[in-house]
């Protein structure tokens, strides 16, 4: 995709502090190879990995995790992996349901746009969606290795970059609490 993404060299990079959260009833720290992966972008990419944390597909306890990292100040993104599927176990599109207050639609299908140049109609299996609450922004994938690699290098390393133009995400957050002044 980076022949659509440009960065703007004459403005300042900006490190955003992202908190990665799994979410999963199988997988462990020593097997979470798609929160490993994320992890490792966002440091490759010059990001702060704010925080790392893996719970179980347990809607109450999603929302207690995006509810603390979202009130706290050294967080400025949760990106989380997993639960996004229609089986009765995922329910982190319901879990975030509960806690956004602006859905971002454009990022799930985007991201199912991209995902369907790489898995076909499968994409359509994906619940991935974005939002914003209390400032910070926050970004469900699928678990898969893949859908991590996708959602990253193609959408969120270039919205991510203070860079990215004409637009990015990193340009808005400071206003992304104007309602609550």
């Amino acid at each position: 995709m980076s022949g659509m993404s440009r960065l703007d060299l004459s403005r300042p990079f900006l490190p955003v502090r992202i908190a990665v959260l799994t979410v999963s009833d199988s997988r462990t720290a020593a097997s979470d190879t798609s929160g490993d992966i994320l992890a490792g972008r966002v440091a490759a990419a010059g990001h702060v990995l704010a925080d790392r944390a893996l719970v179980p597909d347990d809607a109450d306890v999603i929302v207690e995790r995006l509810r603390v990292w979202t009130l706290d100040p050294e967080v400025d993104v949760v990106v989380s992996t997993g639960g996004t599927g229609v089986t009765g176990r995922d329910v982190t599109p319901e879990a975030f349901d509960r806690v956004v207050e602006k859905r971002i639609e454009g990022f799930g299908e985007l991201f199912r746009m991209l995902s369907y140049a790489k898995i076909g109609t499968s994409t359509i299996q994906s619940r991935a969606l974005a939002g914003v609450a209390n400032g910070t922004y926050l970004f469900a994938l699928p678990g898969s290795t893949g859908a991590v690699r996708d959602g990253w290098d193609d959408i969120l390393v270039w919205q991510l970059d203070s860079r990215h133009a004409p637009c990015n995400f990193v340009e808005l957050m400071p206003r992304l609490r104007e309602h609550m002044r």
